[in-house]
């Protein structure tokens, strides 16, 4: 940032705002949707946060860089956001008569985030203080596993230990203590080592041959119909999980019992088209129509790999989010 923008920006020059924000745009996108779990709802943040730094730009006095002045806006626009949701609380859809799960859990609301969305995001920690890199802390695992963390120590964590500022900085941004900052942390940090898994370090490299042929055998399976083929590809203590319902399935055999479920419901397999969300392989899924000469948008699937099987399948059945990842409206039969 240099002077002269700044003063032409506080003049009501906008492409001089523009210089001045552009740079965060995509980590700001990102910061929203860890504590939201919601591309849709990060993106409105995004724009409130923009307005509401254009509002208030003649009031920046240089004191933090403009990188912490976006933030700290951003950050208390998503708590402001938390607490309004938790005033309207939403009705979990659930299906009829599934399989006997593994176990129930509670709702968790989360979307998965396209990879072309992290363009600009720095790949690297982008602070000192900072414990995940820009994977680690957009992979489905770390953001599921954030929202199960109350809102002010998802916030917290994610100013400390994914934006790198120190606790000085952070309680700034949040208005409170930096005693308030690390007992919060502490919390948060033993929560959600509590939830991630132990062995996250032995993913494929994104994108990597190992990764596409696993994901590539997979995709013919689904599409093939073939279950016993999709259970040859997952880990003894593989998950499949469908957010928010509460339904979970650990395991081939628990597995297939629902993937037959599902098949029979269904009444023919799946269209994949490969996509990335997450920093990991994913799926928008099409399921022909008799009585049309398409396959219509039915879901995504989000694969978690670890070494050279799947440990993980996560199902979004909210097809809202496919133009975001530039998936076709519809596919030819």
């Amino acid at each position: 940032m240099t002077a002269s923008t700044l003063a032409r920006a506080q003049a009501g020059d906008q492409e001089a705002f523009r210089e001045l924000t552009d740079p965060y745009r995509a980590e700001l996108l990102a910061h929203c949707y860890q504590i939201l779990g919601s591309v849709a709802d990060a993106e409105d943040m995004l724009q409130e946060t923009l307005l509401a730094a254009w509002r208030g730009l003649t009031g920046f006095e240089g004191r933090s860089s403009v990188r912490t002045w976006l933030h700290r806006i951003a950050v208390n626009g998503c708590l402001n956001a938390l607490r309004d949701r938790s005033r309207r609380p939403r009705e979990v859809p659930l299906m009829s008569q599934p399989p006997e799960p593994t176990r129930l859990t509670a709702p968790v609301w989360i979307e998965p985030y396209p990879d072309v969305l992290l363009d600009g995001v720095p790949d690297a920690a982008p602070g000192p203080e900072a414990r995940y890199d820009t994977k680690e802390a957009i992979e489905l695992a770390f953001v599921t596993a954030l929202q199960h963390l109350p809102p002010r120590q998802r916030a917290v964590l994610v100013l400390r230990d994914v934006l790198g500022y120190s606790a000085a900085e952070a309680a700034g941004m949040l208005d409170t203590t930096e005693a308030s900052v690390k007992g919060a942390l502490q919390r948060a940090r033993a929560a959600l080592q509590a939830r991630l898994p132990a062995d996250r370090d032995r993913t494929p490299p994104s994108d990597s041959p190992r990764e596409r042929h696993l994901a590539g055998r997979f995709a013919a399976a689904v599409e093939d119909g073939d279950i016993d083929a999709v259970l040859t590809l997952l880990t003894s203590d593989a998950w499949l999980t469908m957010p928010p319902e509460p339904y979970e399935y650990q395991g081939p055999a628990a597995i297939a019992a629902f993937l037959h479920h599902r098949a029979a419901l269904r009444g023919a397999p799946l269209r994949l088209v490969p996509t990335r969300a997450n920093t990991q392989p994913a799926f928008g899924c099409y399921l022909p129509c008799a009585q049309t000469p398409l396959a219509r948008p039915y879901g995504m699937i989000v694969l978690t790999l670890r070494g050279d099987q799947i440990s993980a399948i996560t199902w979004f059945s909210d097809s809202s989010a496919f133009p975001h990842f530039g998936l076709p409206r519809a596919l030819p039969r």
